[in-house]
């Protein structure tokens, strides 16, 4: 196609180039943060599903930082003075998400303490947020329980010329504490006489770090528990407990001050993918180092002494941009355990059951059915079983000769990695590629690419410099008609726990087109064989990006003769220059363009002759939106594509990704639904402003649409007349009509 017929027509005159029609990625990431703030203000979802955004919120927030934040600073202590899609450097970035985070940390807090704390007090559950509360007979328990399974945990590293300030872990929650001998009398040196008197401050700092393998929310136990109006349950959080304790840890000094305090550390490694002779041993090594990267943000409690403050500012080179004085537990990734506490069930949504698939609810093999007809998978609504059994099948299967597959993220104990070992076991070819530079998840893989490779499976790392995005099996097998190849394409990871929280769908097939496709995908991962031409997929970096220019182009074509012109497509960030220009002119060109986008997005909506007839919805609700279609509707013609793929510049330009179509009359009926009831959600859905700001809908007096409800409750009734069907034709005589 090209980029340059894409750049024709109406919008000629238009310098599409210009920053002001573009949002700076980061702050459009934390507008999506923000979102999920929001599910937590939200008084109409149960209470305790409120806890659970909260603790998403902090969790999305430290990857942000370790990432992000910590690429930017990268930047500026390199000097670079480059601009981002807005026009914005990295310094003015940092500036304006500094200000950002800590306003939304602040509204993250102001929300705990004041909405959601009395609300749990009020349905039953007293935490107890300060040890200074505790009764005597709550203490009593405390402190036995300190003694008996805390203390052992505890190693209490002071500071002085003999023991430097030590290494604090990335992520870990600590106690700083102010001490002084018993017998000294003489004043606490002040922080501004640090560099005459060095030594002898260090005599008064200490550091304690909390345990990570005891549980951070202790339940005091009835019997312990002070009798208070309407309360089942009592908790404390550990640190409190070890503050409370912490001089049994320093028996000759007197505690002057001591507060709970954690870092965030660069998570962001450079890898010299060509000048490693090891990929798998290059990475492990990267690994070690980014426990101990640079702090890039410090959290402390609010109230924290001056001196103590100083000190830990000092040691860990922080700045004020990068200090966040917390009003509340520090990590509010702790709520996800607080989520958990028995007896709470009627304040939480009532857990999900994944659905039984229509199509293989009968007596037949997996490989029976696909040859039937294509089966469109639709997680979590459906279950994920079916793509695990599909491996575990073709593992048992003597009929199967080879089994191919990526893996970019799986589960820590999964099943498709036992049924691959088994595989190789049986005698079967078994390639599989593991992605080691799948961030924080490479621990994780290079475990699971030695047990396969243990097991006799061919394992390979990727392609220089690109990451593997892909979600593809490919399994051969020896039929009474010859090689018939079975695929499954999908948008999310082989990962059966995620598949259980994150909304993706896939694709079970033998049509020979993508059999002859995903062979050529393996021939180009395994070796240097790239295919002179793709018959249905559409493969990243090197293919993808001008299939979707040329599907738009297409479009505005068809608006330019006057005919039908849609453009909808649902994924989970819009990024790339090249692809927001694309449809900047088609909007010019009269293309309606509706867009469901969950996380970033850079384009703009509202200007007049850019984008006045973009729409832009994002949906954050129970489970996290993440599959990618892509429809394309002109002049009569109506493409549909599922896959991997976003439209950001990584994964249309440096990684390997699938994007294949739906070719099967039903089944595209089918994805259209699925996008026009997300187009109709009202109530998890939020509209994109002009102002770059998001609301949801004035609900009074119309009909909700919850998308997510809408498509569980579709995936019961299938399932139930699925097995009414199969039911009749098993006893037929019970399913008479009577007379």
């Amino acid at each position: 196609m090209a980029e340059k017929e894409v750049k024709a027509g109406k919008s000629g005159s238009i310098d599409f180039s210009d920053p002001k029609y573009y949002v700076c990625r980061e702050l459009s990431w934390l507008q999506f943060n923000l979102r999920v703030l929001q599910e937590a203000r939200d008084r109409s979802i149960p209470l305790f599903e409120r806890l659970k955004f909260l603790s998403i919120v902090s969790s999305n927030l430290d990857e942000f930082f370790m990432v992000r934040v910590a690429s930017l600073k990268d930047q500026v202590l390199a000097g670079y003075t480059g601009r981002d899609i807005a026009g914005l450097t990295a310094e003015e970035q940092l500036r304006q998400i500094s200000a950002r985070t800590h306003d939304m940390v602040d509204l993250q807090y102001s929300t705990l303490k004041r909405s959601v704390i009395p609300a749990l007090e009020k349905e039953g559950l007293h935490v107890i947020q300060q040890h200074e509360e505790l009764t005597e007979r709550e203490g009593s328990f405390v402190d036995r329980y300190f003694r008996d399974v805390i203390y052992p945990a505890l190693t209490p590293m002071a500071v002085d010329p003999s023991r430097p300030f030590p290494l604090i872990r990335n992520k870990s929650l600590n106690i700083a504490a102010l001490i002084r001998k018993k017998k000294d009398v003489k004043p606490l040196i002040r922080v501004e006489e640090k560099k005459k008197q060095k030594g002898k401050l260090r005599h008064d700092f200490a550091i304690v770090q909390v345990p990570q393998g005891i549980g951070r929310v202790v339940e005091i136990p009835p019997e312990a528990a002070e009798k208070r109006p309407g309360i089942k349950k009592t908790v404390i959080l550990l640190e409190e407990i070890i503050e409370r304790n912490i001089s049994s840890l320093f028996l000759n000094y007197d505690i002057l001050a001591a507060h709970p305090f954690r870092i965030m550390r660069n998570a962001e490694f450079e890898l010299d993918e060509e000048a490693a002779a090891d990929l798998l041993l290059e990475i492990q090594k990267k690994l070690k180092r980014r426990q101990w990267g640079e702090a890039i943000r410090l959290e402390v409690e609010d109230t924290i002494e001056q001196d103590l403050l100083e000190i830990l500012c000092d040691e860990l080179s922080i700045t004020k941009s990068d200090l966040f004085r917390i009003n509340g537990p520090i990590d509010l990734t702790v709520l996800m355990k607080l989520y958990s506490v028995d007896g709470f069930d009627s304040l939480k949504i009532p857990k999900h059951i994944p659905q039984p698939v229509p199509a293989l609810m009968n007596a037949d093999d997996i490989f029976t059915n696909i040859r039937k007809g294509e089966i469109l998978l639709s997680h979590p609504y459906q279950s994920f079983d079916p793509v695990v059994q599909f491996v575990q099948a073709s593992a048992k299967d003597p009929k199967v000769l080879a089994i191919k597959q990526t893996l970019y993220r799986v589960s820590g104990n999964s099943p498709i990695i036992r049924a691959l070992a088994e595989a190789a076991d049986n005698g079967k070819q078994v390639t599989v590629l593991v992605e080691l530079k799948a961030r924080f998840d490479e621990e994780n893989n290079i475990a699971w690419a030695k047990t396969l490779e243990k097991a006799g499976c061919h394992v390979l790392y990727g392609l220089l410099g690109l990451k593997t995005h892909s979600k593809i099996t490919l399994v051969v097998r020896a039929e009474e008609d010859g090689i018939r190849r079975y695929v499954h394409l999908g948008t999310g990871n082989y990962n059966d726990s995620t598949a259980k929280l994150y909304t993706d769908m896939g694709l079970l097939s033998c049509r020979r087109e993508y059999g002859e496709d995903a062979t050529a995908v393996f021939n180009m991962l395994s070796g240097y064989s790239e295919p002179l031409f793709w018959n249905r997929l559409l493969v990243a970096p090197l293919w993808m990006r001008d299939k979707f220019y040329g599907e738009i182009d297409k479009v505005r074509r068809a608006a330019r003769n006057g005919k039908p012109a849609l453009i909808r497509a649902k994924m989970n960030s819009l990024s790339d220059p090249g692809m927001i220009e694309a449809l900047y002119r088609a909007n010019a060109d009269g293309v309606r363009i509706d867009l469901v986008v969950r996380g970033i997005c850079c384009l703009k909506v509202g200007i007049p002759g850019v984008s006045e007839h973009i729409r832009v919805c994002s949906i954050v609700g129970n489970f996290l939106e993440h599959a990618r279609i892509f429809q394309f509707q002109a002049d009569g013609t109506n493409d549909v594509f599922l896959g991997s793929a976003d439209w950001m510049p990584r994964n249309l330009d440096n990684r390997v990704e699938i994007v294949f179509p739906i070719l099967d009359a039903e089944i595209k009926e089918k994805v259209l639904h699925y996008l026009d009831v997300e187009f109709a959600d009202n109530v998890k859905s939020s509209r994109y402003l002009p102002d770059g700001s998001y609301e949801k809908e004035d609900l009074r007096g119309k009909k909700k649409v919850n998308s997510q409800e809408i498509f569980a409750e579709e995936a019961r009734q299938e399932a139930l007349a699925a097995e009414e069907a199969e039911q009749r034709i098993r006893n037929p005589r019970v399913f008479q009509p009577m007379l």
